[in-house]
């Protein structure tokens, strides 16, 4: 596996990213604690495996539900449009 032991313990490395999530940002993290950027983003990315996504990207992933969902129902509606207009106009034809 990696070189020599884990400086960090789980708990510590969940408290170093909750620095970033309050505001901190992941250079000065880093630099606080002696790691490297893409040690934080490795941590990172496991940390939201593990947990889930972060509420930023839920929030997004929402919204866009959101949209969608606005656009299933107009092409829905534009459909059963259509397919009255054309109910009416092959009834006319007869």
């Amino acid at each position: 596996m990696g070189m020599g032991k884990r400086k960090f313990d789980d708990e510590q490395i969940t408290d170093i990213l909750r620095e970033h999530q309050a505001g901190v940002t992941v250079a000065d993290v880093c630099h606080r604690h002696g790691i490297s950027e893409p040690t934080f983003y490795r941590w990172q990315s496991l940390q939201f495996g593990n947990v889930g996504l972060d509420a930023k990207r839920v929030r997004a992933l929402e919204e866009e539900n959101q949209k969608l969902k606005k656009l299933l129902a107009e092409a829905m509606l534009s459909a059963a449009t259509l397919s009255e207009m054309l109910a009416k106009t092959t009834r006319g034809r007869n």
